[in-house]
């Protein structure tokens, strides 16, 4: 991103003002913003013409779900509109030009991003497509809506990790501009090159001035790195480092439950001018700590403290039989707890927080999404690699940071004994368990006026139909994309 002139900085600066944002998909806002007394209450309902396709569990019966949008509705204002398969990272802004608001989504399959437009009281009325696949390039996963208010850059941005292969780069997408789909100058060169899932700035009282950007790698030998500038919303003249544990020990497993390991983040040479692969063995080279597949990445919420505070997701690899564990790596998953030094980020404190191999196959497996909030770890499950062992289907979890007790809050809902249901959504997988996924969770407590109130987005992958299939209008996705995708709200979400 190039630094802008002076008028357009104090543009930017007049257009934030107006906008008070959500946060991405990792970056649940603080509790005081959410209950803010001086946000009129939106009325919440049933959007979209399909039924919810999540369930709450036993001892969560309290939470209410209602449907935002779904690949079925036809929205008043873009009827040709379709919304894509595969919601995953997302955001929400007030919209700045009228009252309402503006949710931006990845299509990870379709390799695109979305935005639609909802009213006051949240209901779509207007999408459209900002980035198509040619301009996406890869997959778009997990992402993070960077604002002003809780990041301290000059305007909203929508940071989207590109995740197909050691090549692929981490877009900045300006969430207010015009629709340019196919422009490929969005990526960022000094973040790097990885089969990256999300880039997480941590909240500007983290360390004051500074732009430090956590970023994780989905790769069977996945790095957690970090992105530090010495100016706040600087993507572009910072320095990339990668963790690894001060031992120089790379292997996941030599770590257990329990236990505090002491790592830091050693500097990567020549960022901008390397490919992904002579990253990836520069890696090796500073022994890197070598994790089953960074997925997602978020901070604790509620103070400067609690900004330094980072969790984030070993999705777990196995070998190509679903039941034996790769040499070193986890293999149902895990969430690692990460305390940075107050003084300096590079420094830290890691443990792992939840292990599936605890209970396997009835704790948490293939954890990819994560939301924080000031008290809760919210872990997503992405069950489809299919392991032999699982008996459930896709589930969000609740953790507990205090007691470290895991709940399993919300799951999936096939409805398999409903025939006319299964002929829709389950048509080719009735049986088979954990073949939906979750895409993002984020809090809009502070958009809505309303308390613990978040977004769930699903990726129904036996929901297919040619109807959703190249929905984005571009030529270069990947061609098995005509599934149908949803976003629901839900209400009750203890922070």
């Amino acid at each position: 991103m190039n630094k802008t002139l002076l008028k357009q900085k104090a543009l930017a600066l007049a257009v934030a003002a107006f906008v008070t944002s959500a946060v991405a998909i990792s970056a649940c806002k603080k509790n005081n913003e959410a209950e803010n007394p001086e946000t009129t209450p939106v009325t919440l309902k049933d959007y979209s013409v399909n039924p919810s396709l999540v369930k709450t569990m036993p001892g969560f019966e309290n939470l209410n779900i209602t449907t935002l949008i779904s690949s079925d509705d036809i929205l008043a204002e873009s009827p040709n509109f379709i919304f894509g398969a595969q919601p995953d990272g997302a955001g929400i802004i007030k919209n700045p030009a009228g009252e309402g608001f503006i949710m931006i989504n990845n299509h990870e399959i379709l390799q695109s991003v979305s935005r639609v437009y909802l009213d006051k009281n949240f209901k779509p009325v207007k999408g459209e497509y900002i980035v198509d696949s040619d301009g996406g390039m890869t997959r778009l996963c997990s992402a993070t809506m960077v604002t002003p208010e809780e990041h301290g850059f000059a305007k909203p941005v929508f940071l989207t990790a590109g995740e197909s292969g050691a090549e692929s780069m981490i877009h900045a997408i300006d969430p207010l501009a015009a629709a340019d789909k196919k422009n490929k100058q969005r990526t960022v060169s000094a973040l790097g090159r990885w089969s990256a899932e999300n880039a997480v700035p941590l909240p500007k009282a983290s360390y004051a001035g500074k732009t430090v950007i956590m970023i994780g790698e989905d790769e069977t030998d996945g790095q957690l790195a970090m992105y530090v500038s010495n100016t706040q919303g600087d993507l572009e003249n910072g320095k990339l480092y990668v963790m690894k544990r001060s031992n120089n020990d790379p292997i996941e497993t030599n770590m257990d439950k329990g236990q505090s390991y002491d790592v830091e983040f050693v500097e990567l040479d020549n960022v901008k001018s390397s490919t992904g692969a002579q990253l990836q063995q520069q890696t090796i080279d500073k022994k890197a700590l070598m994790l089953a597949r960074v997925e997602d990445i978020d901070y604790r919420k509620g103070s400067a403290a609690n900004g330094r505070e980072v969790y984030f997701t070993a999705t777990g690899v196995s070998q190509g039989d679903k039941i034996t564990p790769v040499s070193g790596k986890t293999m149902w998953g895990r969430v690692y707890k990460l305390v940075l030094d107050a003084n300096n980020p590079l420094k830290g404190k890691l443990e792992v927080a939840v292990d599936g191999n605890d209970n396997p196959g009835k704790s948490i497996v293939n954890p990819d999404n994560l939301c924080v909030t000031e008290n809760y770890v919210y872990i997503q499950e992405d069950g489809d690699s299919f392991y032999k062992n699982n008996d459930h289907d896709g589930t969000i979890w609740q953790f507990a940071m205090a007691s470290k007790s895991l709940k399993p809050m919300l799951q999936m809902n096939h409805r398999r004994t409903d025939a006319t249901f299964n002929a829709k959504y389950n048509p080719s997988n009735s049986v088979q368990l954990s073949s939906w996924e979750y895409g993002a969770m984020y809090d809009i407590s502070a958009l809505t006026g309303i308390p613990d109130t978040f977004i769930v987005n699903l990726h129904p992958h036996t929901w297919t139909s040619d109807k959703y299939k190249n929905a984005d209008g571009g030529t270069t996705r990947l061609v098995n994309n005509n599934e149908g995708g949803q976003v629901v709200i839900v209400r009750g979400v203890s922070k």
